[in-house]
Parts: structure tokens; sequence; C-alpha cells
């Protein structure tokens, strides 16, 4: 553990006023702390900085809300004692998403893929083959998506208030509405990064020690150095957008749930829906954060460890979430009466090297293939819609058009093969495409949230086989 004493906010160090943050020396000096190296994960092409705090097992993935600045983190004193007690129950992985804090500015949207990951470059780059994932608030969807699309990887998660669905619907009533969205989006625009609006989402995030200036101080420049404007207000959109409800019932590892004890409503509607989750309740907590307040801190560092040392290993989980993709060319029995059988060969020989080496570039794995259909799976639902896009524009020059189809729903594997309904509503949407045209469900949207991607509503139909009907989108790409 690197908290060597833990002192009330009346003794925190000062902060710098109206400059950089004190450096890792100045930390070291005041709190007897040597914060630990900053290192650096590749997640394609970006470079993700990180933390290890700590040792033992198991490994615990720390993965914070839509804020984070890892060096601003070791001034906090009330955040370090959160660190602390993570530490406690095993080896803590801390990083700065892409687009925050320490790691590379990126001009694209963070989305749940990409940030998904930016978890598993961290775990990779420290050897790290399953983790506990500590999460919630608005980074649950990260999580989640982890969890149900590599359950091998996840040893279990601790989700704190979590939030499955950004903009409030029917079923969720706790979000805010797209009105309440408009106004807070419309004030981060004009807003973010000035110190009265910073302060004041301090009194509204962490009333209980808001009125202390030296907590105020550093909270403005930590939001400061987590996020520019222009992120903060991408990072926001992407929470409005967020939807990971049909995501819970596919996430089999050990969960245990903390709700809010001011709104419980969204941990217990999560938890309801994830098999087997545990609900832990905490004390009374004005703000966002457990950690600056004793009662809540200490309830959350015993849930914490009792959840982790329960924990056993287990043997890989045979149902994962996956991404599956249906292609097949368009009027494919008149262009081969039309060709003639050995030159249909030749075309169809073609088209068969053109999927394969877009599958490869996007990490699609070939699955089946008869005749001139392919049948792949992706484990992120927006790199197989790219994937998708791009193998449609390469057939083009080939003069070859296609439909598609894709779904994100929970499949079982045997023998690295996968079924289930997920595949099958997969198939019965790409029947339905036209020349061109790719379809996704409405949970492919839903999870894509935050990228670039763009869809027009095809509304709902009744697919062959499937009890409920299911909402259509095309790609407008």
């Amino acid at each position: 553990m690197l908290v060597k004493r833990a002192l009330p906010m009346q003794h925190a160090c000062p902060l710098l006023r109206g400059v950089v943050l004190a450096p890792t020396a100045r930390i070291a000096e005041a709190w007897g702390v040597q914060p630990p190296e900053v290192s650096y994960a590749r997640s394609g092409d970006v470079a993700i900085a990180y933390q290890v705090v700590g040792a033992g097992s198991p490994d615990i993935v720390f993965v914070r809300g839509i804020t984070g600045d890892l060096l601003s983190t070791w001034e906090q004193p009330l955040l370090m004692r959160h660190i602390d007690g993570l530490a406690a129950s095993g080896r803590v992985l801390m990083l700065d998403k892409r687009g925050t804090g320490l790691s590379d500015r990126v001009r694209e949207v963070q989305s749940l893929e990409t940030t998904m990951d930016d978890v598993r470059a961290v775990m990779d780059a420290v050897g790290s083959e399953r983790a506990v994932l500590w999460s919630g608030g608005t980074s649950t969807g990260i999580a989640v998506l982890f969890a149900a699309t590599y359950p091998e990887r996840c040893a279990g998660l601790v989700l704190f208030d979590p939030t499955v669905k950004g903009t409030r619907a029917p079923d969720y009533p706790w979000a805010p509405t797209e009105d309440d969205w408009r106004e807070q989006l419309a004030r981060v625009r004009t807003n973010w990064g000035e110190r009265s609006y910073l302060e004041g989402l301090a009194r509204e995030w962490a009333p209980e020690v808001a009125e202390n200036d030296d907590f105020r101080d550093w909270f403005v420049w930590h939001m400061r150095r987590s996020l520019s404007p222009g992120a903060a207000l991408t990072s926001m959109r992407t929470v409005m957008e967020l939807d990971v409800r049909d995501v819970l019932t596919a996430v089999r590892v050990p969960t245990v749930v903390l709700p809010h004890p001011a709104t419980p409503g969204p941990g217990h509607y999560t938890a309801e829906r994830i098999r087997g989750a545990d609900v832990v309740e905490l004390p009374a907590l004005r703000g966002v954060y457990t950690w600056v307040d004793d009662d809540a801190h200490r309830a959350t560092m015993d849930a914490t460890r009792r959840f982790v040392s329960r924990l056993t290993d287990r043997a890989g989980s045979e149902r994962v979430l996956a991404t599956v993709l249906f292609t097949d060319i368009v009027g494919s029995t008149e262009l081969a009466a039309t060709l003639g059988d050995s030159a249909w060969r030749e075309l169809l020989e073609r088209h068969h090297a053109v999927v394969r080496r877009e599958l490869a570039r996007f990490q699609g794995r070939e699955l089946d293939t008869a005749g001139d259909g392919f049948f792949a799976a992706f484990d992120g639902p927006a790199r197989a819609v790219v994937a998708a896009c791009a193998i449609r524009d390469a057939l083009r020059s080939l003069e070859i058009a296609i439909r598609a189809g894709l779904h994100t729903g929970e499949c079982e594997v045997a023998d690295g093969k996968i079924a289930g309904i997920a595949v099958s509503i997969g198939a019965r949407i790409a029947s339905l495409a036209g020349p061109g045209e790719i379809l996704v469900s409405s949970t492919v949207k839903d999870l894509v949230a935050g990228s670039e991607l763009r869809f027009e509503d095809r509304g709902e139909h009744q697919l062959k086989g499937i009890t409920e009907p299911w909402r259509l989108f095309a790609v407008m790409r």
C-alpha cells in the first residue's frame, strides 16, 4: 500500500493556484508517498497512460468515470485512500482513458468498444490474464461490455451506482430527459474549464467537502487536467447515448452492486438483470464519491474486500457476447447463370479473398462460408460495422453488390464455433437488407454510441422464428 498516513482535509497540502499542478517530488515530500511510475500501453495507435499500485492477487482494474488524471489523483488524500483501500485486496491497475489525463488526445469520440480495448491493452502490458473491474457510474457500460465479451479475462465486477442508460426511458426513469441533456450540454459547451462552473460541480458532486478551499482548488485543476472543453462535451454526449441494458443478461461473472443510497433504483435495476449479482447497501451519502465520506468509504472497501476474498478460479465461460455478421451476394443465382461456371468460380474466389482480407484487418473471425455467403464474429460491434462497410465498398470494384446484417448478443461457444438465438437474429436481419445495404439491430446501434457511425431507422420488423419484433437500422456510410 502506498498511503503512509491519511490526513483530514483541513491538513490537505495546498495546491498551486493558477499554474500547473505540483510535481511528484512535492507530493512525496508533503505526504510521505511516492506515486507509482506512469507507463504507457499501446491500444492500436493510441498511447494509454497507466499506473500499477501494490501487489498480490487478484488484479483490480479501477475504471473511473468520464474524468481522470493519474498525476493529480495523488494530490488528493481522500482519493488516495480509495486507491489504498483497493490495493489492500490486490494489485490495482489505473488508467487514463484515451482523450483524458496523460493518455493521447484523439480526434474521434470515445466509444465503449475503444475504451474496452484500452483496458485490455493495459492488462496485456502488465501481464494480467484476469482481473476484477471496479467501476460504476458513467463507466458501467465499459465494465459490463468487457465482462460479457471477455468472461475469461474478467474475474468479477464491482459496480458502484451503475448507469446503464444515459437518457430516460419508460423502464429506466432515473436518467436525465432529452431536455435535461440539452441544457447540460449547453452549460458544458459554454463553461467547462471555468473555475466558477467547476466549483459548482464540486458542490454538486462532493457537497461533504466542497466548502473546503483546498478541495475545491484540487477539484478544479483535476477536472481541467482530465478533459479539455471539447473532450468534456464529447464525453458527455457519449454518456447521453449510453444504453447497455441488453448486455446485462449476458454478464456471467461474479458481480456485486453497490447502489447509491440516495437513488438506489439504477443499482437494483442492474443487479436484477445480471445473473447471481449481489447487492450491498451503503450508508447515507450526499454526493457521488464514496471516498469523501468516512462511513461510505469504509463500507465500500469492506464490501470490496469481502467480494474479492470469495472469488475463486473458474473455468472459462461457455457463453460470450459477440457481434455476428452475415453477408451474401445480391442476385448471385442470376449472376452465376450470366457468367457461366468458370467465370463465376473465378469471381467467387476474388470475392472470398476480399472478404477475408477485410475480416483480418478488423479482427473478425470467419466461422462459416456457404456458396457466396459469409458468417463471421467480432468481439466489438463498431469494428464489425466498419468491417461490413469495408467489405461492401471493396467489392464494388468487382461490380459485386452484397447485403449484410449484424446483431450483438450472447452466444454459446463450442469447438471454436458460436451458436444461439443471437446468430439466428443476425441471419434474419441480413435477409432483409437490400442491395448494398447494411442493417443492424437496435442493440448494435446502442452499443456503438460515441463512435462516428450514423444510422437511419428502418422501423420494427418481425423476424422469422423470433418471438419479439426487432427495430432495425441501416448504416449511413
